[in-house]
């Protein structure tokens, strides 16, 4: 018998990358193919990359050489935003065979080899895309049986146009799933065993299909056989009533998701084309606190936008202290090409704020968030949380509380770990520990 062929995938960047990653194996699946693992010679290397930002440009580059030098005999493919971005300068390194855009990683046919040697480009721009997003989800054929968590793409690309961002330049404008191949895609990975489904995309509260809107999704997915549906960034001018009270009324929605900030002042936001004021996105927190109970609402930040002043920064940590924010995710502001704030910056309209200034404004907000995720962690203290354990390591077993708190259960404290990988149970949580997870014990 004739051995398949064998194809591993590295994926960097977003849930929606790791999802899309799935659906590419998936195809080369259906098509006769096996998935390896680190250790086999595979016959085709996939990196998928993210250009989000400059450093992740770098490490892309980094894993693209790892995999060049660890698999010298494979054929080696780079696809995702970085590819679409920039393939010049991944085919500059030496080693790499096929370089494939957004739209056309998904077909198995692109990976082979030219006829005639030399690097496959197969990279289409955005403006080709068609008006529908192409579907992803999570692996079935293939599916680890110890995976809960599954990642469903509903949508694609964004309008907002905010000055700093490579994203529409790498995946095209807002485009949505059809709402029909998403719950089919849905229940599939209920039916695989997966028991909480993600849903991804670059900005999903802008969903839309057929006057559709994410609310009615939402309200669709409650049919759905899984214990939990979880929702991710909601851009605060998406954030409406509707929603809102979608996710306080429902079972199976998770209280938890992040609104992302940015900007620290109302002219930065203003510079970075954002679509809220502060005192705007006070409002639209402090609203979706007061109606999701028990909600854990997050919080991008961006420091060192060109031409951030210390009063803007101050006024960010002044907005956050007193929000109550659960986490923060902390990012530098990185100037990527072809963007309205390159062009900003290079006419000398905006000045690059100096990088040590960006290091000791992102290490305060790291330690703020800390603060911020140690108070909220902390009031969960001697409360029953609702857990989905995931793993079962070193004699703990360890899962997430519907609104993202992680837990952590001993064994022997009515935790069998063989049997309670993908099951939910009623934790007792007696105190934090130093990693900021929750400790207790299964109570009935």
């Amino acid at each position: 018998m004739q051995q398949k062929k064998r194809v591993l995938a590295v994926t960097l960047g977003c849930k929606l990358n790791y999802a899309e990653t799935s659906s590419i194996l998936d195809g080369f699946i259906r098509a006769g193919w096996e998935i390896a693992g680190e250790k086999d010679h595979p016959d085709l290397v996939v990196v998928h990359t993210c250009g989000v930002t400059g450093q992740a440009g770098r490490k892309s580059r980094q894993q693209v050489r790892k995999m060049i030098k660890r698999y010298p005999d494979s054929r080696i493919a780079v696809v995702g935003c970085y590819a679409q971005l920039d393939p010049d300068s991944i085919e500059s390194l030496s080693g790499v065979d096929v370089i494939l855009g957004s739209r056309e990683k998904f077909q198995p046919a692109n990976y082979d080899r030219l006829a005639g040697g030399g690097v496959r480009r197969e990279v289409s721009t955005p403006s080709t895309y068609p008006d529908e997003a192409l579907p992803a989800r999570s692996l079935i054929r293939g599916r680890s049986a110890s995976r809960t968590r599954a990642f469903l793409k509903i949508q694609d690309g964004c309008d907002y146009g905010c000055s700093y961002c490579a994203i529409p330049l790498a995946r095209g404008r807002s485009r949505s799933v059809g709402a029909e191949a998403i719950l089919a895609d849905a229940s599939a990975l209920a039916e695989a065993g997966y028991r909480e489904i993600v849903l991804t995309g670059v900005n999903i509260a802008d969903y839309r299909y057929r006057g559709a809107t994410l609310a009615d999704l939402l309200v669709e997915l409650e049919s759905v056989n899984v214990a939990r549906i979880r929702i991710s960034s909601i851009e605060p001018d998406r954030c409406d009533e509707r929603l809102l009270e979608t996710v306080a009324a429902s079972s199976k929605i998770m209280p938890h998701f992040h609104l992302p900030l940015q900007g620290g002042s109302d002219s930065i936001l203003a510079a970075m084309r954002r679509r809220y004021t502060l005192a705007e996105y006070r409002e639209k927190f402090l609203r979706a606190v007061d109606v999701i109970a028990d909600g854990a609402i997050g919080a991008d930040v961006m420091t060192g936008y060109p031409g951030e002043s210390e009063k803007d920064f101050g006024s960010m940590c002044t907005l956050l202290e007193g929000l109550p924010v659960a986490y923060l995710h902390v990012f530098p502001c990185s100037v990527r090409p072809a963007t309205l704030l390159s062009r900003e910056v290079e006419q000398g309209a905006r000045t690059i704020v100096p990088a040590d200034t960006v290091r000791r404004r992102s290490r305060l907000l790291l330690e703020l968030g800390e603060k911020k995720k140690r108070e909220f962690v902390e009031r969960h203290v001697g409360r029953r949380l609702q857990v989905l354990f995931e793993t079962a390591e070193g004699g703990i077993c360890s899962g997430y509380s519907g609104n993202y708190i992680r837990v952590d259960v001993p064994a022997g404290s009515g935790c069998e770990a063989e049997g309670l990988i993908g099951r939910e149970a009623t934790v007792l949580a007696e105190r934090i520990a130093p990693d900021l997870h929750l400790e207790g014990r299964i109570v009935t």
